[in-house]
């Protein structure tokens, strides 16, 4: 199953370089869930967000003014966004069948200190 977890989470970087929600929310389970951490010390939902509308929207957010790579996340493919070259969020993304299903958003700096730059 590693293929098809990493053909989704290939599909949903993709369609987050087109910037068009439609795609986005078309890579992600209807009941996707994104649940943030940022140790308080960084912008993001304080609750899960819920449903493939409010996860593409958070998606959207978080790109804004970044770039996206597809990285490894605790040993599965993954998502890193960057600006200016530092992480400023990790993505782990869990998969059933060809969709995301939950998005782990990483985005306490603290956290992040350690991540390779690219």
């Amino acid at each position: 199953m590693p293929r098809v977890h990493d053909d989704v989470v290939r599909r949903l970087a993709a369609a987050c370089h087109t910037g068009d929600v439609i795609a986005i929310e078309a890579a992600l389970d209807p009941d996707a869930v994104a649940v943030c951490d940022s140790g308080g010390r960084a912008p993001a939902a304080i609750r899960p967000v819920h449903g493939a509308a409010g996860v593409a929207w958070l998606l959207r957010t978080l790109l804004a003014g970044t770039d996206l790579t597809i990285e490894s996340v605790n040993g599965s493919t993954g998502l890193a966004i960057r600006r200016a070259g530092t992480a400023v969020a990790v993505i782990a993304v869990s998969c059933h069948e060809d969709r995301a299903t939950t998005l782990w958003v990483v985005l306490n700096p603290a956290k992040l200190r350690g991540w390779p730059g690219r």
